[in-house]
C-alpha cells in the first residue's frame, strides 16, 4: 500500500509554496480595494468559508494538475534518466491509482466552489480552469510556449481569487481586474522564466524525443535569454502592480520587496549558465520560495499596517 509521503510527492506538496503565497495576497489586495460606489457596502466581506475554499481549491486544483502531469507523463518519464525514480515509472504508485487520484482531487475542486455561494462565478469557471490547467502537460508534445502555458496557469489564482471574494463587481467593473491582473502577469512570466531554465536539464532528451521546449528549441544559452527577458517583464510587471495598486493600499513597502525581487532574480540568473546546470534545482527551489513570500508579506503588510 502506498505511502501518504508517496502521494505528497507525487504532486510535490511542498511547491504548494510556489503558489499559494500570490492567492493569499490577492485575497488581501481584494479585501482591502474599496467597491464601486454603487455597491450597498464599502469592501468586501471576510467570510471564514471564503478563506477554506480558497485553500481548499488551491490545494485540490493543483493536486489534479500535477497527478494527471505525472500520469500522462508516465512513459516520457521512464525514458528519462532524469525522472525515471518517480512515483510511477518506479513501481511506487500505480498508474490508475494516480488518474483516480486526478479524478477525486478535480471533482474535490469543483466541489470547494460551492463554499463561495451565493457568488456562482467560481462554480462555473471550475471546469474551464481545471482543463486548462491539465491541458499543460500536453502542451509540450505540440508547442515550445508549454513554459508560458504554465505561467498562465499558475497565474490564474490571482485572477480567480480576486473574482471569487469581489463576485459580480468584476463583471460589472471589468476595470475592477486591474490590480490582479497585473499580479497574474508578473506570476505568468515568473513561472515562465524559472520553468525555462528548469527544462534546460532535459534540452537533449527533449530534442531526441520530438518534445517541444524553449531549450530543446534554441539550445540552452538561446533558452537562458529567454528566461531573463521574462523575468525583466515579471519585474516591470510588479512595477506596475505597485503603481496601479495605491488604492489597494499597496505602497513604499511592497515597492521594496520588488526591488529586492529583482536583486533575487538576478542572483538566480547567476546561479546558472549554459556549462553548469549542477545548481539549476536552488535556483528553481529555494529563490523562487523567497520571492513568493517576501512578495505576499510586503503586500498584505502594505494593505492592513
Amino acid at each position: 500500500m502506498a505511502k501518504l509521503n508517496d502521494w505528497l510527492g507525487l504532486i510535490r506538496f511542498s511547491h504548494t509554496i510556489f503558489a499559494l503565497p500570490f492567492a493569499i495576497l490577492a485575497a488581501f489586495l481584494a479585501w482591502a480595494t474599496p467597491l464601486p460606489e454603487t455597491s450597498p457596502v464599502a469592501y468586501p466581506q471576510i467570510r471564514a468559508q471564503d478563506i477554506v475554499g480558497i485553500l481548499l481549491c488551491m490545494v485540490l486544483a493543483r493536486s489534479a494538475a500535477m497527478a494527471f502531469n505525472r500520469w500522462v507523463d508516465r512513459r516520457i518519464d521512464a525514458a528519462n534518466p532524469r525522472t525515471a525514480t518517480r512515483h510511477i515509472p518506479a513501481g511506487k504508485l500505480s498508474a490508475p491509482a494516480v488518474l483516480a487520484f486526478t479524478v477525486l482531487c478535480g471533482v474535490g475542486f469543483i466541489a470547494s466552489t460551492l463554499l463561495f455561494l451565493p457568488n456562482r462565478l467560481p462554480l462555473f469557471a471550475s471546469v474551464p480552469v481545471l482543463l486548462f490547467l491539465c491541458g499543460y502537460s500536453l502542451a509540450k508534445r505540440f508547442t515550445s510556449s508549454a513554459h508560458l502555458w504554465l505561467g498562465i496557469a499558475l497565474s490564474l489564482s490571482p485572477i480567480c481569487v480576486w473574482a471569487a471574494i469581489r463576485g459580480e463587481v468584476v463583471v460589472q467593473h471589468p476595470s475592477d481586474f486591474w490590480v490582479p491582473g497585473w499580479l497574474a502577469v508578473a506570476v505568468a512570466f515568473w513561472v515562465a522564466g524559472f520553468d525555462i531554465i528548469y527544462a534546460c536539464q532535459d534540452a537533449e532528451f527533449d530534442a531526441a524525443e520530438g518534445l517541444h521546449s524553449v531549450p530543446s528549441r534554441r539550445g540552452v544559452s538561446g533558452a537562458l535569454r529567454v528566461a531573463a527577458v521574462s523575468h525583466v517583464a515579471m519585474i516591470l510587471a510588479l512595477g506596475l502592480l505597485a503603481w496601479t495598486g495605491g488604492s489597494s493600499g499597496l505602497g513604499l513597502v511592497f515597492l521594496i520587496a520588488v526591488m529586492l525581487t529583482a536583486a533575487l532574480v538576478i542572483y538566480q540568473h547567476r546561479l546558472v549558465s549554459p556549462s553548469d546546470l549542477s545548481r539549476v534545482n536552488q535556483a528553481f527551489f529555494h529563490t523562487n520560495a523567497i520571492v513568493s513570500l517576501i512578495l505576499m508579506t510586503a503586500g498584505v503588510i502594505d494593505c492592513f499596517v
